[in-house]
């Protein structure tokens, strides 16, 4: 079971000594690092943090509040760099209410003066149905009567 203070990423590594490093303006070595990164942000709700990552010809102006949103798991499916190019493909479970999603990405990188910057993605989000007696979509590998689904 995660600590409080567990990364929200899914390293096992405190929030401190993972994803925290490049909040607190550290350069992620690579994309996948950029990517845990920014999956921590937007579960922890560091939009400064976004728009910093955020190559600027395809950053937004803003980005609005969503305090709805709750990420509980984050899978790396693919992942690699090739000179200052780079991708990853991830998927990001989460709960608004009682609604369960998944978002599945595959994320463009650029490192740019020597960091890491994402480009844009091909999302695509699809609504989970979990059951009551199925895996926990949290990942946690309890059943999820047991763990977060409510019936």
């Amino acid at each position: 079971m995660a600590t409080p203070d567990a990364c929200p990423c899914g390293s096992g590594l405190p929030l401190a000594a993972c994803c925290g490093l490049y909040h607190r303006g550290a350069p992620a070595p690579t994309p996948e690092a950029l990517m845990r990164s920014r999956y921590s942000a937007f579960a922890l709700g560091l939009t400064d943090y976004l728009l910093e990552s955020w190559a600027a010809e395809t950053r937004p102006a803003s980005l609005p509040a969503d305090d709805g949103t709750r990420w509980v798991r984050l899978e790396i499916l693919d992942h690699g760099e090739s000179g200052d190019e780079g991708r990853v493909h991830f998927r990001a479970t989460f709960r608004e209410g009682r609604r369960w999603g998944v978002l599945e990405e595959r994320s463009r990188f650029r490192r740019e003066a020597g960091r890491w910057v994402y480009v844009d993605g091909e999302p695509q989000v699809h609504r989970l149905k979990p059951g009551r007696n199925a895996p926990c979509p949290c990942g946690s590998g309890r059943k999820g009567k047991a763990c977060c689904v409510t019936g």
